[in-house]
């Protein structure tokens, strides 16, 4: 048989989990593992897994799943959730995106290794290898809980959208972009016409919706589809052979031909896919430039990191690749400078060629001119 997993998120990789689904899965056939998340990506190449997972593409869970469809006799769903709960609800949120649920067999291994684990078959067709599934992880089997698409209502011209499994303190991302702090267990993200007014059960950060609804350009979102996330970027540490960087590339600094460079702002999830290729990436707002540098590290290129000090307070371990250099600006401006710098030296693109790398971090230091406070280099 073809076997399709979908893994979605870094824990079950950084657990060790997701190895040994997937070498039990190759004892049974063939196997195509492909992946959802940015971060799962950075825990695939901390476990050293590349050959095993294909990272190239960035698709969502149910893409993933309807893709693996076409190619493969059966597909599983591979996750660990905060909690198995959590991750069931996800489970039923992404089966109800699926075009065809039932054309293959189908089934969630949540949680592999943890006490309460499980595993689930998401139509009848995916019994069987379930229950074959679950004696050889030794996980109890269920169907997959009746639970739809996310939960979502409304009152006048107001729209709610519940967020589940979310705690207290924790801050809640709508695609990649901070816009508030839960205060409760009990949070509703608040919409009307598109565009997000309130948390209920938090407290919204109004510069993080003006970044979401990207600033004078005011574009709604549909928040049925858009991507929610509460806590931390990556929850867990690799348990596998770690990073592997190369040696400092010390070229970067010479008058090279030229010198590609990537502009990340306010979007680091999306840092592979806008940096490859390229030489190095100026990354604009603090937490963007420490999780976008750290993703980067593994790819050996370093950044030009604004910042104003005024990070959201992610817990993340940050690597900066040698060669780095972190530009810290007055209170308020990274975000401004940012904008500049897209429209003066990227022309409004998200990429473009300077003859060298001293090139381009001068040009962006006149624009920063005497907004700069601190510079650091690593």
């Amino acid at each position: 048989m073809n076997f399709g997993v979908v893994i979605h998120g870094p824990e079950v990789i950084d657990s060790g989990h997701a190895k040994v689904v997937l070498e039990m899965f190759s004892k049974m056939g063939n196997v195509s593992a492909k992946l959802g998340g940015a971060m799962g990506k950075i825990a695939v190449m901390d476990a050293h897994m590349e050959d095993l997972i294909d990272i190239k593409e960035s698709l969502k869970p149910s893409m993933a799943i309807d893709s693996l469809f076409s190619e493969c006799d059966a597909v599983c769903l591979l996750n660990h959730g905060k909690t198995v709960k959590n991750g069931l609800e996800f489970g039923g949120i992404v089966m109800s995106r699926l075009k065809d649920r039932n054309s293959r067999p189908l089934i969630q291994i949540e949680s592999p290794g943890c006490d309460d684990g499980t595993v689930v078959y998401w139509n009848d067709k995916g019994q069987d290898l379930a229950k074959r599934t679950g004696e050889l992880l030794d996980l109890p089997v269920n169907k997959g809980p009746d639970h739809g698409d996310v939960r979502i209502s409304s009152a006048g011209s107001k729209t709610f959208r519940k967020i589940s499994g979310v705690h207290s303190g924790e801050l809640v991302m709508i695609d990649g972009f901070v816009i508030g702090k839960a205060t409760s267990e009990d949070v509703y993200i608040v919409v009307e016409n598109g565009f997000v007014i309130g948390l209920e059960g938090g407290i919204v950060k109004e510069h993080g919706l003006e970044k979401l609804h990207m600033y004078e350009s005011r574009e709604p979102l549909d928040i049925r589809t858009a991507w929610v996330k509460t806590g931390a970027i990556r929850r867990s540490q690799s348990k596998g052979p770690g990073i592997r960087p190369r040696k400092c590339r010390t070229l970067i600094h010479e008058n090279r031909p030229s010198c590609t460079t990537a502009l990340i702002d306010h979007i680091a999830e999306k840092s592979i896919e806008l940096a490859e290729g390229c030489n190095c990436a100026i990354t604009v707002g603090d937490d963007t430039t420490a999780i976008a540098a750290d993703i980067l590290y593994r790819l050996h290129i370093p950044v030009i990191g604004i910042t104003d000090g005024d990070p959201d307070g992610f817990s993340h371990t940050v690597h900066f690749y040698p060669g780095s250099i972190i530009m810290q600006l007055e209170p308020g401006w990274d975000d401004i400078i940012g904008k500049i710098i897209q429209k003066k030296l990227f022309c409004g693109k998200v990429r473009t060629e300077f003859r060298s790398f001293e090139e381009m971090k001068d040009s962006v230091q006149e624009i920063i001119g005497e907004k700069l406070i601190s510079l650091t280099i690593y």
